[in-house]
């Protein structure tokens, strides 16, 4: 029994490292795509405003801000801390008494509801589930709150409870519990209700639901209070979670955020029982989480025009508006002023990411600085997901007492980890240094990284612009930023600012721009265009059920085409979190179009690292390079850019560096090299790679079978990886690091190569590393080719793979209903139907 305990635990430890470790932040919330309703409905940390709402009489306002509750007059520019942790606090509700304060406290892996005493300062916890639990709002007569919760079922419904003695009693779920047969892809099947507020007469609630539709987070709905009351939709657009609807004081009308028919979410108006709505601003950013003041004279909304969030009041009568201005803070404790200056070795300053904590892991960061949070994070050893924001010299506002500051700049420099202890008084001045790696220091080419998949804007917390995009690229030693145009429900967030007469911008000599597209048909698989040069390919997508682009025409191969024309390069992006198998029984549905794209010689690169997981990528990867594709590798992030918790990470997680002539870069040269495959994809590890003296991308060949070529493989890494391992045709040919995990490796050798195919190197760790924000470190270089005897590769059991894969394409797809024209779905079966006969001619 002893001896088949210690066997499992091996094996344990060896296949399950990374579940054992990193998990998403609030994993105990079923949708299917957290990285939506995470940025865009829960609140996050943001140094400015997030959220606000009216004291009873008008005259104050009470906002999250920094993570804590601040409360202000309107005519002070003085703002007073209300509660300091250990948490971050947020979604604050003033009750009609004008004595408490509900609000959201994001602490212990949960969100829970707590309540404030405006007198006393003391504070009570009202919902202890360890569940989501957000938007409170107080009831009219102040006796009961209703609130979103995911206590049933893990899903957003709507709950009502009293609120007595700072507890709550009775409480209740208002809203049902409802399956769709609707084929809702970025949505749960099962109806979620979210953004309550209460009629004024407190007899109903008003809120937001996708109940009946397909996208979005659905229209508008009224019912009674009252569980198991029948509710109507009183008016439909496609809302993107950010609707959060309040009512006038005399209850005729609602204003609410809006992005109908614009590319940023303004606010409207429309009768309470619905009817036609107009918008009363009409900006070039987003105005949200609005809220009526009591006397029915103005509105308070949060506003991201200064790229940044802040309040911003405005009379309805008139539509004069007025930011609120701060300039002083009162906290609860005493707090010392730090400053942060980071320099390279030479002393000259430099942007980086930066993070700084307190022992207890709550994070700080300047006033006016945009907050970025982690997508994941490890609960045995850290209290929250890491935070970060970036600059070159920071002054913070900080307690007392011991910190902890990061400092990560790219790969190319090591991590900076260091204790300082603040003291209260005069501010103190910290200089760090970065020291670089061993890399890329010598003559001859070299090595220049690119981020090839980043979305400036997408509908998150923040606006960003070139300016913030490249500040960012900068920060974390990203040379070539590929900024994807992308559409988000009904609108392109950037599409004003995609002017691809213009493809390249410069900030600071150190980090370009190109402009380019996803294009985002998810039935065939989302693809990144690289370096569009005259006009986006649009509508952008194809197979959006009950659209007028439904129909599964244009196919990706047929977009490769228009993209080609423009010559643009194109890829598969974020590919596989799991291998697809298609010999599964019951059959596995799969639509990804990527082996036809492949046969059909349509594909330029893939994403082997990216948002998705590498090793599953790689390994469909290996088996078309086994069949004699030439795929090189690329790396792109996926970056939401303006978001408070990107959905994987920042610009330049995940990135590819290109080998290209010693001197000023050239972008030119740059994407003919990447297309060559003359590069390595990684999210931390640095890699070399050369086989029989030729480097990665190019071809060896023999006339016969050799039994020892050369080769020789480096290793720099900011964090240290279990593997580095030389891969030949899919199978570990060599392992380097067996002596235990390392951040610097340099091997020589020499293996037999006994038939045509390839080899790469690739390094990998088994859990995550900080400041990797991924699951585990990844990196892999393109393929070296081999060719021997003149005859190509031959893998029959990898082209049965991709043959019976395509049968599940064509099954599919030929029962799908809703084409424009027979020729349409002719074209699309045709174009299917020869990607197989390519695969069968290999078996």
């Amino acid at each position: 029994m002893k001896r088949l305990f210690f066997a499992a635990l091996t094996v344990s430890s060896l296949v399950l490292p990374c579940a054992a470790q990193r998990k998403p932040v609030l994993p105990q919330i079923d949708l299917p795509h957290p990285y939506y309703f995470r940025e865009m409905y829960l609140p996050q940390l943001t140094s400015g405003p997030s959220s606000v709402a009216w004291s009873p009489d008008s005259k104050e306002l009470v906002y999250s801000m920094a993570g804590s509750l601040w409360r202000q007059k309107l005519d002070s520019k003085t703002t007073l801390q209300l509660t300091d942790g250990p948490g971050y606090d947020y979604q604050p509700d003033w009750s009609p008494d004008g004595k408490s304060v509900v609000y959201v406290s994001y602490q212990k892996d949960a969100m829970e509801l707590w309540l404030l005493d405006l007198a006393t300062g003391k504070t009570e916890q009202l919902t202890n589930g360890g569940t989501v639990n957000v938007e409170p709002r107080w009831s009219p007569d102040g006796k009961r709150i209703a609130y979103v919760s995911t206590s049933y079922n893990k899903r957003f419904h709507v709950f009502r409870a009293d609120v007595r003695n700072g507890k709550l009693e009775n409480v209740v779920r208002l809203t049902g519990e409802t399956k769709s047969d609707l084929p809702r892809y970025y949505y749960s099947a099962y109806d979620m209700e979210i953004s309550p507020v209460w009629t004024r007469d407190g007899q109903e609630i008003l809120f937001i639901s996708n109940k009946g539709h397909i996208h979005g987070t659905g229209g508008f709905w009224r019912m009674k209070a009252e569980p198991g009351a029948e509710a109507r939709e009183i008016h439909y657009e496609e809302t993107n979670w950010k609707a959060r609807p309040d009512f006038s004081p005399d209850g005729s009308r609602m204003v609410y955020s809006s992005y109908l028919g614009r590319q940023w979410h303004q606010l409207w108006v429309m009768p309470a029982n619905g009817g036609d709505a107009f918008p009363i601003s009409y900006s070039d950013w987003d105005d949200t989480n609005v809220r009526w003041s009591p006397d029915g004279k103005q509105l308070a909304f949060v506003s991201n025009e200064e790229w940044n969030t802040q309040i911003v009041v405005k009379e309805f009568e008139g539509g004069s508006e007025v930011p609120l201005v701060i300039e002083q803070r009162q906290y609860i404790q005493p707090r010392t002023g730090i400053s942060i200056s980071i320099t390279d070795e030479h002393g000259k300053q430099q942007t980086t990411r930066i993070s700084v904590t307190d022992l207890n892991g709550r994070f700080y960061a300047p006033s006016d600085a945009c907050i970025h949070a982690d997508d994941g994070y490890e609960r045995s050893s850290d209290p929250f997901e890491a935070h970060y924001f970036y600059s070159k010299q920071a002054r913070i506002d900080v307690p007392a007492g011991p910190l902890v500051i990061d400092v990560t700049k790219g790969f190319e420099n090591s991590h900076l980890h260091q204790l300082i202890t603040s003291k209260l008084g005069n501010s103190e001045k910290f200089t760090l240094v970065l020291k670089r790696l061993d890399w890329g220091r010598g003559p001859g080419p070299q090595w220049v990284s690119g981020d090839l998949h980043v979305h400036m804007n997408y509908g998150g917390t923040y606006r960003s612009d070139r300016v913030n995009l490249l500040e960012k690229a900068e920060g974390e030693g990203v040379r070539i930023v590929h900024n994807l145009v992308v559409n988000k429900e009904q609108r392109f967030p950037d599409i004003q600012s995609a002017i691809f007469g213009e493809v390249i911008k410069y900030f600071s000599d150190s980090a370009t721009e190109v402009l380019g597209q996803e294009y985002h048909t998810s039935y065939w698989g989302h693809r990144g265009i690289l370096r569009l040069k005259s006009h986006l390919l649009l509508p952008g997508y194809a197979g959006y059920p009950n659209t007028a682009a439904a129909s599964l025409y244009p196919m990706n191969a047929d977009v490769y085409d228009m993209a080609h024309a423009q010559g643009a390069l194109v890829g598969a992006v974020h590919p596989f979190d799991t291998v697809p198998d298609p010999f599964s029984n019951p059959p596995q549905r799969i639509t990804d179009e990527l082996p036809i794209d492949v046969a059909l010689g349509k594909l330029d690169y893939m994403e082997i690292v990216g948002f998705s997981d590498h090793r599953a990528t790689a390994a469909v990867w290996y088996k078309l390079l086994n069949l004699g594709f030439r795929i090189p590798a690329g790396a792109g992030t996926d970056a939401t850019t303006n978001y408070a918790a990107p959905i994987r990470g920042q610009v330049g997680m995940d990135r590819v560096y290109v080998q290209v002539p010693a001197g000023p870069v050239n972008l030119d040269a740059w994407m003919d090299s990447l297309q060559k495959g003359r590069a390595f994809a990684t999210n931390g590890p640095l890699i070399e790679f050369t086989l029989g003296s030729q480097r990665v991308g190019d071809e060896l060949k023999f006339d016969g079978p050799q039994a020892a070529v050369p080769f020789t493989a480096k290793l720099r890494s900011i964090v240290p990886v279990d593997h580095l391992e030389l891969v030949c045709n899919g199978r570990v040919v060599q392992s380097f690091l067996l002596d235990g995990p390392k951040d610097s490796a340099d091997a020589k050798g020499a293996v037999p190569i006994k038939e045509s195919g390839w080899c790469v190197l690739r390094a990998s760790s088994d859990k995550a590393e900080y400041p990797v924000l991924d699951n585990y470190a990844y990196a892999t270089t393109s393929p070296i080719y081999v060719t021997i005897g003149g005859k190509p590769p031959w893998s029959p059991e990898d082209a049965k793979y991709f043959s019976a894969w395509i049968d599940r394409v064509l099954d599919i797809t030929s029962h799908y209903s809703d084409w424009n024209s027979p020729e349409e779905k002719e074209s699309v079966l045709e174009k299917l139907r020869e990607a197989k006969q390519i695969f069968e001619a290999m078996r």
